[in-house]
């Protein structure tokens, strides 16, 4: 509410100086102390329209602001021309009351903000177990879209199986490999197939529920056998891990209905297309692509598809399912796929815009035991898996460890820290914070639920870490808004530690229990609300607010 009447009279002051009505008035929060509790660059962006220095604007601004009594205490013009205000005193003990009225709520956006959104991610060929490449993906994948719901837009979780193509031969010829050897023959896995123990698990369970093809010889049964298997097994791993799908597409469906070939007609009806070599190729230069790309091989290569045209054709379901918004969170291996899906868009003349879909690429995870690097699973062979992270050190600490850097840095999963219980541990340290606030109810036998904050004397609480904790409460919001704008979870961990600190610091300088009536009931409420923002964080990250550790 402070932020909002802040921007309403910023807005009120700078139409009085010649902005337009429109105008958008962006507030934050300073990094630094110094700066203040909010920060404005205002006067920085009308500078240009009123054709004045930016420093000059923001007096300007300052003298001409009629703020309520008792909303700051100063406003300061700083630097080229940002200007920074600190709250009163009153506004402090009011965001403690608000921040403890909305409960579970404070951060969230109560009115919806933009359409549906489809948000995929993980989208593994069911060709094995999850790696941990996938387990990056699903923890950003899911705070993504959380952020987006908390920030008011409507999402959709989907998940894309790639369950066509070589890949899912090359796995059907891989059991039925082992389904010889199992019957005393002398078999290889083929050049590309799949290797690990899970193969032979695979080859084991067809037989039993194939008593009529001993040998295995039906390679299409096996295929569709191994791909519902693993399907079902990555289902079960994606729960563990707390992750969750509105929706399962199978790529083999956009072949069945014709989605593939329709696309490539449309391609070649609108004149994008041409026949060299054998192949049919897409005009994507004419897109800004740095060369044409081709859509369908030459009769010799096969005559099928090339990888990219089921991808556009399935992001077309997804423009055509509503979602004028769509989010993919993918390896960074999938950087060149980009451009081609988006220009193959582009190239239908269905309306769809350039920047459809948007991208979030992440880099790979490195895991490392006793200082040595970990490179693979006992039972998939050649990588690690979700599973084993998750049975080594707990769902929580594999999440927040995954979400803990931006996607786009390489992640070293450091399995001797993610075990620590101690402040090096990060997850370890934002979780005993809560269990440190949740402690000091339980030993004073108050009731959580009844400390509302109301009639609390902010007077009372005379430590410089209590007023600092407040504001950093305050932030809750904002930081939340702007990692969902960036599509960024890291920044809430970011955000979530430095809460977590501030939080360990009051709780060793300030004693809550025992205290003179009116200290208790003021440092009572500041628990109750660290203890609402951390759990709050802690599942906005999906990850639980325990309240003993």
């Amino acid at each position: 509410m402070v932020q909002e009447q802040l921007r309403a009279e910023l807005v009120r002051v700078a139409v009085s100086l010649g902005a337009p009505a429109d105008l958008v008035v962006e507030l934050e929060t300073p990094r630094e102390q110094s700066h203040g509790d909010v920060a404005t660059n205002l006067a920085l962006v009308l500078a240009k329209t009123l054709r004045a220095k930016p420093r000059d604007v923001a007096q300007r601004i300052v003298a001409a602001l009629a703020l309520p009594a008792g909303l700051v205490s100063s406003v300061e013009v700083a630097g080229p021309g940002f200007i920074n205000f600190r709250l009163a005193e009153g506004q402090l003990a009011g965001m403690l009351r608000a921040i403890i009225g909305a409960g579970a709520a404070y951060g969230r956006t109560a009115a919806p903000r933009g359409g549906p959104v489809n948000v995929e991610f993980v989208s593994a060929n069911p060709t094995g177990p999850l790696h941990v490449g996938h387990g990056r993906q699903a923890a950003l994948g899911d705070a993504i879209a959380t952020l987006l719901e908390w920030t008011g837009w409507a999402v959709t979780r989907e998940f894309y199986y790639n369950d066509g193509g070589t890949q899912m031969l090359n796995l059907a010829a891989s059991i039925q490999a082992r389904v010889a050897e199992l019957r005393g023959r002398a078999a290889e896995i083929p050049e590309g197939g799949y290797h690990g123990e899970y193969i032979r698990e695979l080859a084991g369970r067809y037989l039993a529920a194939h008593p009529g093809d001993p040998d295995a010889a039906d390679r299409e049964a096996v295929r569709r056998f191994a791909v519902a298997a693993l399907r079902e097994e990555q289902d079960r791993d994606l729960q563990a891990f707390g992750v969750r799908f509105d929706v399962y597409f199978l790529e083999s469906s956009l072949y069945e209905e014709g989605r593939v070939d329709d696309t490539v007609r449309r391609w070649v009806a609108a004149g994008h297309t041409y026949e060299r070599d054998g192949a049919l190729w897409l005009k994507t230069t004419a897109y800004g692509d740095d060369k044409d790309r081709v859509l369908r091989r030459s009769a010799e290569k096969g005559g099928l598809p090339t990888y990219f045209v089921p991808d556009v054709a399935y992001h077309v379901t997804k423009w055509r399912r509503g979602f004028t918004r769509a989010i993919n969170v993918q390896g960074a291996d999938h950087h060149s796929t980009v451009t081609r899906v988006r220009v193959g868009l582009q190239a239908l003349d269905l309306g769809i815009p350039e920047g459809y879909p948007e991208y979030v690429l992440h880099q790979m995870v490195t895991v490392t035991k006793g200082g040595e690097e970990v490179r693979i699973s006992k039972r998939a062979g050649s990588y690690v898996t979700v599973r084993d992270l998750v049975d080594e050190v707990g769902r929580d600490a594999v999440r927040y460890f995954f979400l803990m850097r931006k996607a786009d840095s390489h992640l070293q999963f450091d399995i001797d820290l993610a075990l620590k219980r101690s402040e090096e541990n990060p997850v370890f340290y934002v979780q005993m914070a809560h269990a440190r606030m949740s402690g000091i109810f339980r030993v004073g036998g108050v009731d959580p639920a009844s400390v509302t904050g109301e009639g609390v004397d902010l007077g009372a609480l005379t430590d410089p870490s209590e007023a600092e904790l407040i504001k950093l409460l305050a932030r809750f919001p904002a930081a939340v808004e702007r990692a969902a704008e960036a599509l960024d979870p890291q920044r809430i961990t970011t955000y979530v530690e430095e809460l977590a600190r501030a939080a360990h610091l009051w709780y060793h300088r300030c004693r809550v229990l025992g205290e003179s009536e009116p200290v208790e009931r003021a440092r009572l409420a500041l628990a109750r609300a660290t203890r609402v923002v951390l759990a709050n964080a802690l599942a906005l990250l999906g990850l639980e607010a325990p309240e003993r550790m």
